[in-house]
């Protein structure tokens, strides 16, 4: 647990990955605030993403990912991460920047892991839809039930935690090479209720923070109500019969081959 004093504040690195949101980010990078890093991981996009990216806030690394989906952008962000203290953000604008310091205080407060929730207090959504908010309250409970959290919020991934707690979260490693066609787990979008899973499974000080979400501001958002919310519940089981060694990895190619119950997930 971390306790800093006031004359030191924490380090901060903003993650965000980015498959194709040139525009996007011609708004949303200039409303980060000035953190130690930003860095925004490219999916191989086939827009400006990486130009703009660049062009419009010089200070940014702009890195790509080794293999593809969101699980494998935000590893290659934390592998590259330097700060005390790394925020997981969109880049499509659902997040509000001016939020990033309320994670921040929460962690420095004592919590190992800032929880973005819509569903506490101060957080709120412009663009959830009833289907959607009522099977995120179903697998709050299913989750809940099965791991022993009191999540508000599984299913939203603006999330902030201490750098030093990510080795035990064994994540798969940004070196790995799948086999073709296949992805790693943890890869894919599962990557936020595994993280979810593993802050539990590793016994963490989680704190809710009361966020915000905000509609899109281009394109159209890929999510699928039920087929999502069936990958989270693949997810949560797959999760909760993993060997946990809090000792450490010992044998990262063995532990994060390909699992065939949760080939589906994309």
């Amino acid at each position: 647990m971390h306790h800093y004093h006031d004359s030191v504040a924490p380090t901060v690195t903003i993650i965000v990955p980015a498959l194709n949101e040139a525009r996007n980010l011609e708004v949303m990078l200039p409303q980060l605030p000035d953190v130690h890093q930003i860095i925004v991981v490219d999916g191989h996009s086939v827009d400006d993403t990486v130009a703009v990216a660049r062009s419009i806030r010089p200070g940014v690394e702009v890195i790509t990912q080794t293999r593809k989906g969101k699980g494998n952008a935000l590893v290659c962000g934390f592998e590259r991460a330097t700060g005390d203290i790394i925020v997981m953000f969109d880049a499509d604008g659902s997040a509000d920047p001016a939020e990033i310091p309320a994670f921040v205080a929460a962690l420095v407060a004592g919590a190992d892991v800032a929880k973005g929730s819509r569903f506490t207090s101060g957080g709120g959504s412009e663009d959830i839809t009833y289907i959607r908010r009522t099977g995120n309250w179903w697998l709050n409970q299913l989750v809940n039930v099965l791991t022993g959290a009191r999540y508000t919020d599984l299913c939203y991934g603006y999330n902030a935690f201490w750098s030093r707690i990510l080795p035990s979260l064994e994540l798969p490693s940004s070196r790995l090479v799948a086999e073709p066609g296949r992805m790693l787990w943890g890869d894919g979008f599962e990557i936020e209720t595994v993280l979810n899973c593993r802050f539990v499974q590793n016994n963490l000080r989680i704190t809710e923070v009361g966020s915000v979400e905000k509609l899109r501001i281009f394109g159209t958002s890929n999510l699928n109500a039920v087929s999502d919310g069936l990958r989270v519940l693949r997810t949560v089981l797959a999760e909760r019969a993993r060997p946990v060694r809090r000792a450490g990895v010992t044998n990262i190619e063995e532990d994060f081959a390909p699992l065939p119950q949760v080939q589906a997930v994309a």
